[in-house]
């Protein structure tokens, strides 16, 4: 099968298309996907680059990719959850670094996929599964919910536009963190904007003068604004940096494959509460330069490859 490998850790470079990649093995408990579009993830450059190292291993050469959107192709040996035919998608991170949905086919444990959402289109539907699951997990273990105000810094980025979707959806009042340029981005998705930078405190209190209920953490470098942002008895969430967990008593999240919650973000889509932004989709063999648009940062939705 046709797939994107690399051999080594390194930069862009160590990527080549391989034309005769071997077919997964599939598991018991998995499902082999015949691909039609993988979404691109930060964490995809920084497999690469070897920053997972320290705790996944890495079995090379690599097929990156987690993200996936395709059809079931063939039934490993106890799997009653899938058919052939079936219209999937899902968040296929495993315990190692090694085959990944950067290819034709992809062998997925079926805890990792749930029904594709149907009014969503092969690459929307890519786009969900890693950021939709990160921004949904947080949500839940910050307790977001009905009539809370909640600010999400990074909000029109990746994770942040549905973290954004997700707490309207939950009755949170949201305000949102972005430069100016992405204003009535948010503004379209329901939420009051911010700009980033000196005076953040002033700004967001003048939206919500008693302070938000719950900031969620979705670039870094924000934490010590913090104490000033909260009203007593609020909570922080953050993908970046455990101290918020470790310093302030709130949550560090890291995103879990999970079915159920897969099911929560295809209801969320079908019933139009979540929308999914593509911003460019690129055909496989240039996977490579999809990874470098994704690592330059500032990209205002989700960069999907095409199998």
């Amino acid at each position: 099968m046709r797939a994107i490998t690399y051999s080594r850790y390194g930069g862009p470079d160590v990527l080549k298309i391989t034309e005769d990649h071997p077919m997964p093995l599939v598991g018991p408990d998995s499902v082999l996907i015949r691909v039609r579009a993988a979404a691109v993830n930060p964490v995809d450059w920084k497999a690469r680059e070897g920053y997972l190292d320290s705790f996944v291993a890495a079995h090379f050469p690599v097929v990156p990719g987690w993200d996936v959107a395709g059809v079931v192709e063939r039934l490993g040996l106890d799997t009653p959850d899938y058919a052939v035919g079936d219209e999937v998608y899902g968040y296929v991170r495993t315990d190692v670094v090694s085959g990944g949905t950067f290819a034709e086919y992809v062998a997925a444990p079926v805890r990792t996929l749930a029904p594709k959402p149907t009014a969503l289109t092969w690459e929307e539907a890519a786009g969900v599964p890693l950021a939709g699951l990160t921004a949904l997990q947080l949500i839940r273990r910050t307790a977001v919910g009905p009539g809370q105000a909640v600010l999400v810094h990074a909000a029109a980025g990746g994770v942040g536009a549905f973290a954004v979707q997700i707490a309207i959806a939950r009755g949170a009042r949201v305000i949102g963190t972005a430069s100016p340029a992405n204003h009535d981005f948010l503004r379209s998705l329901g939420a009051e904007p911010v700009a980033y930078g000196d005076g953040l405190v002033e700004r967001v209190r003048a939206l919500s003068p008693e302070g938000v209920d719950v900031v969620l953490d979705l670039v870094g470098g924000t934490l010590g604004d913090t104490p000033a942002l909260l009203r007593e008895g609020g909570t922080i969430g953050s993908i970046t940096d455990a101290a918020a967990r470790d310093t302030y008593g709130g949550q560090y999240v890291w995103a879990r494959p999970d079915t159920t919650d897969l099911r929560e973000l295809a209801e969320l889509a079908d019933s139009g509460a979540l929308r999914v932004e593509v911003a460019r989709v690129y055909p496989l063999e240039e996977a490579a330069a999809a990874l470098v648009e994704n690592q330059r940062g500032h990209t205002r939705g989700k960069l999907v490859i095409r199998v």
